[in-house]
C-alpha cells in the first residue's frame, strides 16, 4: 500500500509533463507532514485530540519516511500542539517529498528525468510509468464524493489534503465539483489534523495578504 504522501504526490502530478502542481512551499511542506503524521496514527504510533497530539508507539514502522517524522515527534507521554508541530516540522517537507518520489521511482509507477531549460538550468521530470495506482486513487476518491458511503479514516484524511490543496478539478468534473462542495467540506471535517493544517495556511495567507497592504 502506497503511503499518503505518495498518494498526495500521484494526485499532484501533471501526467503529461511529469512535473508536481505548482503549490506555496509551507503548504506542500505542511500538507506532507500532516499526510505522514496521519500514516502514523493509522498505524498506531500516535494518537491525536482536537489540538494536541501524544506519541503512544516509538517502534520503528520500517517506512523511512514515517519513521524519520516518528524520531523527532515528543517522546511519549508528552502532549504537545497539532498546529505547533505542522509548524516545526514543515521544514522536513522537502525530505518527505523527495523520499516518496523516490519509493514510486522504486516501486516502478514514476521514472525520473533530468532535463535542461535552455542549456542552462536543470529540472527533473517524473513521467508516470504504470498508472494503476493514481487510477485506483481518482476512482475511490471520486465514487466517495459523488457517493453516500461513509469513507473510511485513511480516505478521510485524503479527502481533507485534497480540498487543502485544491486537487479536486483533477478528480472531479466542473459539475461535480459543483455538487460536491459541501460533501466534500463535511467530511474534511472528520479529520483533526487537516482542519489544523488548514487553519494554519488560512493564517499564513491572511498574513502575507496584510503584508501586502500599502503602509
Amino acid at each position: 500500500m502506497l503511503t499518503l504522501a505518495e498518494e498526495i504526490l500521484l494526485l499532484a502530478l501533471d501526467e503529461e509533463t511529469g512535473t508536481i502542481v505548482d503549490l506555496p512551499n509551507y503548504q506542500t511542506n505542511a500538507m506532507l507532514v500532516a499526510a505522514v503524521l496521519m500514516d502514523l496514527a493509522l498505524q498506531n504510533r500516535i494518537d491525536t485530540d482536537v489540538q494536541n497530539l501524544q506519541v503512544i508507539s516509538q517502534e520503528p514502522t520500517r517506512n523511512p519516511i514515517l519513521d524519520k517524522i516518528l524520531s523527532l515527534l515528543p517522546v511519549p507521554g508528552q502532549t504537545q500542539s497539532i498546529r505547533t508541530l505542522l509548524d516545526r516540522l514543515s521544514e522536513q517537507g522537502e525530505d518527505i517529498r523527495e523520499l516518496a518520489l523516490c519509493q514510486l521511482i522504486e516501486k516502478r509507477i514514476l521514472k525520473q528525468e533530468n532535463r535542461r531549460l535552455l542549456w542552462v538550468f536543470k529540472t527533473r521530470r517524473y513521467p508516470m510509468i504504470d498508472n494503476r495506482e493514481i487510477k485506483e486513487v481518482e476512482g475511490r476518491l471520486h465514487d466517495l464524493i459523488t457517493g453516500d458511503d461513509l469513507p473510511d479514516p485513511r480516505d478521510v484524511v485524503l479527502i481533507s489534503l485534497v480540498n487543502i490543496c485544491g486537487l479536486f478539478d483533477q478528480i472531479l468534473s466542473p459539475r461535480e465539483w459543483r455538487r460536491s462542495q459541501a460533501r466534500i467540506a463535511q467530511l474534511s471535517k472528520m479529520d483533526l489534523i487537516g482542519q489544523q493544517l488548514s487553519k494554519s495556511i488560512q493564517e499564513i495567507q491572511r498574513a502575507m495578504a496584510m503584508s501586502s497592504l500599502p503602509g
